[in-house]
């Protein structure tokens, strides 16, 4: 998969991360971040480069999504939050009692 500059700052914005998060989360210089992220398209960096943002984006739930995939045809490249099951919907009116006041 080729990972673009676009998917990166929207991984970012799904995250409420700025650019020094990323360079901190991934160890990936501030200047480097910014860098490749002024470039449309295809990152161009090494790859060890690209695996250490694409690994701290992926750790902090984001989903890489190739061209195509879950979009149908046509879809470009794209990110999303990784699924992590139903909401947390909390106690019902009729569960609330004195013992799970909290």
């Amino acid at each position: 998969m080729t990972t673009t500059s676009e998917q990166i700052k929207a991984a970012r914005a799904m995250l409420r991360w700025d650019q020094k998060r990323l360079a901190e989360m991934s160890r990936v210089s501030l200047p480097s971040v910014k860098r490749l992220e002024a470039r449309p398209g295809p990152l161009a960096a090494q790859p060890r480069t690209v695996a250490a943002m694409v690994g701290a984006l992926e750790n902090a739930g984001i989903r890489f999504l190739d061209a195509g995939d879950e979009g149908g045809a046509g879809a470009g490249p794209g990110v999303r939050l990784a699924y992590s099951g139903p909401p947390d919907e909390g106690l019902r009116p009729d569960e609330l009692s004195a013992a799970n006041d909290g």
